[in-house]
């Protein structure tokens, strides 16, 4: 499972984190992707490879894919340096200069967009049509569409992250529930049915829908409605796709249903917190969790006392044949604008993400979801059973991610902020909402170009 310290750095201080990087990436021009790629790979060279790992365990596994390239290429080292943050690695690609990176990597596929306009990182499209590799091809749809931006293939994926839903199979079957939900309609009766009050809070609460809650965010949820972020013109969608408003809607009728949205945050309060052995479903305080893959391996670390289910995200009742997909995200990998010896870093870049048995052995490694096609398919890979869950999401064409930003992540910050609002009373008019945060979406982009 990766370490607290990836998650965190990802979810938690995301916010923080886009602000710096975004005004870092503004300043960041380094030229011509093509710059420096005059390089010859059979040489002997050293590449400086900077990650965001730093569990031990992940540590290692990095260290074992470097000895795996090296071993493939023995004219090439590779010096590694990792628990580098965003903000260091922006910096570091402004600056450029002999300690800098040669190829990166980075939890925040926010950024990609300002990866690819700033040319902080290199258009990789030449790389793959020298090499012969169609990334359609080669990577799942939707970490194949949050690596590029305009056309400009900037970053590719390296390993991902797979939303999908936790249960509590023993409070299932003293329910009388049989099987996961598999509609929005059905979410919300089976959440109710396993909603324990307890006074004026819940001995067992069904799902905490809260947008506070432990990855309920706006874009995760709004992954199964499977919206369209802008329009052709590059204009917020959010109030002329409908999928946005049936989105906070269901959400809402949630709330409202499990109690209430300052029942709910009262409750919340309560409880601990996502990275801890304490979290809720954990102790069996939440009976059912959206999250990623990785929980899987934490609650069984957690041993909680009852046997653990996994199974998509329920879909809205009128994509009920598109049960199975889900949220897409991922880790990112690419090289520097300022790098001499681009060439070289495209072989470790190449090896890294789309060899098959360097991408399942990583993933065997880390516990996260292989990012290739072939790897997800690769009977060398090593998982319970109940992984082969997220397995099939990454997989499926239908599963969605968000897009690329010229100003990273803001728009999503945005609107999440309108879901808070919303979900708490403290915005009445969803319509009137939307367009609000359109126009305020519109506007940071016009302004970050």
């Amino acid at each position: 499972m990766p370490g607290k310290s990836r998650k965190a750095a990802t979810h938690v201080t995301v916010s923080i984190a886009l602000t710096a990087a975004t005004a870092l990436l503004a300043t960041a021009c380094t030229g011509q992707s093509s710059s420096g790629a005059d390089d010859d790979p059979s040489q002997a060279t050293t590449l400086t490879f900077w990650h965001a790992w730093s569990a031990p365990s992940e540590v290692a596994a990095v260290k074992s894919l470097m000895a795996g390239f090296e071993k493939t290429h023995p004219n090439i080292d590779v010096k590694v340096v990792g628990n580098m943050t965003d903000d260091k690695i922006n910096q570091a690609l402004r600056a450029g200069g002999g300690n800098a990176p040669d190829v990166i990597s980075s939890f925040t596929t926010n950024n990609v967009g300002r990866f690819c306009t700033s040319g902080a990182l290199v258009d990789l499209n030449p790389f793959f049509e020298k090499s012969d590799i169609d990334p359609e091809k080669t990577f799942p749809k939707a970490m194949n569409e949050y690596t590029q931006f305009e056309g400009n293939r900037c970053a590719v994926p390296l390993l991902g992250d797979a939303y999908g839903l936790y249960y509590n199979k023993t409070a299932f079957e003293k329910a009388g529930i049989a099987a996961p939900p598999k509609t929005w309609s059905e979410f919300e009766s089976v959440a109710k049915k396993l909603t324990v009050p307890q006074g004026n809070s819940y001995k067992q609460l069904g799902f905490m829908p809260n947008y506070h809650g432990w990855e309920t965010t706006t874009e995760h949820y709004l992954g199964q409605f499977s919206p369209t972020y802008f329009d052709g013109d590059g204009k917020s969608n959010v109030a002329e796709d409908p999928a946005f408003e049936a989105g906070f809607k269901l959400q809402k009728q949630l709330v409202d249903a499990l109690g209430g949205y300052r029942k709910l945050e009262t409750y919340r309060a309560t409880l601990g917190d996502e990275w801890g052995p304490k979290h809720p479903f954990h102790t069996g305080q939440v009976a059912m969790q959206l999250d990623g893959e990785w929980r899987l391996g934490m609650a069984l670390d957690a041993e909680p006392g009852f046997e653990i289910g996994v199974a998509p995200l329920p879909v809205p009742d009128d994509q009920a044949d598109q049960y199975g997909k889900g949220y897409i995200t991922g880790t990112i990998a690419g090289i520097a604008a300022t790098s001499k010896k681009q060439n070289a870093a495209w072989e470790l870049v190449k090896y890294m993400t789309t060899d098959t048995d360097a991408v399942v052995s990583f993933s065997n490694a880390i516990h996260n979801v292989p990012s290739t096609l072939a790897a997800l398919k690769s009977p060398k890979l090593k998982y319970d059973p109940r992984f082969k869950t997220f397995l099939e999401i990454a997989a499926n064409p239908d599963s969605t991610t968000t897009p690329a930003s010229v100003n990273g992540g803001v728009y999503l910050t945005t609107l999440q902020q309108f879901g808070y609002d919303y979900e708490s009373g403290k915005a009445t008019d969803l319509k009137a909402g939307l367009e609000k945060t359109a126009q305020q979406i519109d506007t940071d982009i016009a302004q970050a170009k």
